[in-house]
C-alpha cells in the first residue's frame, strides 16, 4: 500500500533535476540561467520569435513572472524584445545569436537528463510512468 509520498518525490525529483541543470550549465560554461528560462529558450529554440502572451501560455506562467525571467534574458544577452511590425502594441522575444548557440547544449543536457530518467525503464514502464504523471497533473486546477 502507497504511504502518501508521490508529490514529497516529485518535489525532490524537481529540485535535483533543477541542480542537474544548473551544475550541466556551469559546466558549459553558462551562469545566471536557470531551468525557468530554458522553458523559454526552448521554446524559442523551436519557434524564433513569441509574443509574451503565447509564450505565457507556452510555459505556463503569469505574464509578471514572465517578464521578469525575460527581462534577464535580455540583460544576458540571449533575447531581445522587439516591436511587431504589424501592430506596435504587441511585443515579441526574439532570440540572439547569442541566444541561438545555446541550443545544442541545451540538447545535450536535455538528452543526458532523459537518460538518467529512462535508464532500466522499458519502453512500456516509460509509456506507464508519462501517463501515471499526465493524469495526476490533469486532476490540478492551472
Amino acid at each position: 500500500m502507497s504511504e502518501g509520498n508521490v508529490i514529497s518525490l516529485i518535489g525532490r525529483i524537481h529540485e535535483k533535476t533543477n541542480r542537474f541543470i544548473i551544475n550541466e550549465l556551469k559546466a558549459d560554461g553558462i551562469e545566471g540561467i536557470v531551468p525557468s528560462h530554458g522553458e523559454i529558450l526552448n521554446v524559442l529554440f523551436s519557434v524564433e520569435s513569441c509574443t509574451m502572451t503565447e509564450l505565457a501560455e507556452r510555459i505556463r506562467r503569469t505574464k509578471p513572472t514572465l517578464t521578469v525571467l525575460v527581462d534577464k534574458l535580455v540583460e544576458y544577452g540571449y533575447v531581445n524584445r522587439e516591436k511587431d511590425q504589424k501592430d506596435a502594441r504587441v511585443t515579441n522575444i526574439v532570440l540572439t545569436d547569442k541566444g541561438s548557440k545555446l541550443k545544442p547544449g541545451f540538447r545535450e543536457i536535455s538528452n543526458k537528463m532523459n537518460a538518467l530518467v529512462y535508464y532500466n525503464l522499458s519502453s512500456e514502464e516509460a509509456d506507464d510512468l508519462e501517463r501515471l504523471l499526465r493524469n495526476i497533473e490533469s486532476r490540478f486546477p492551472d
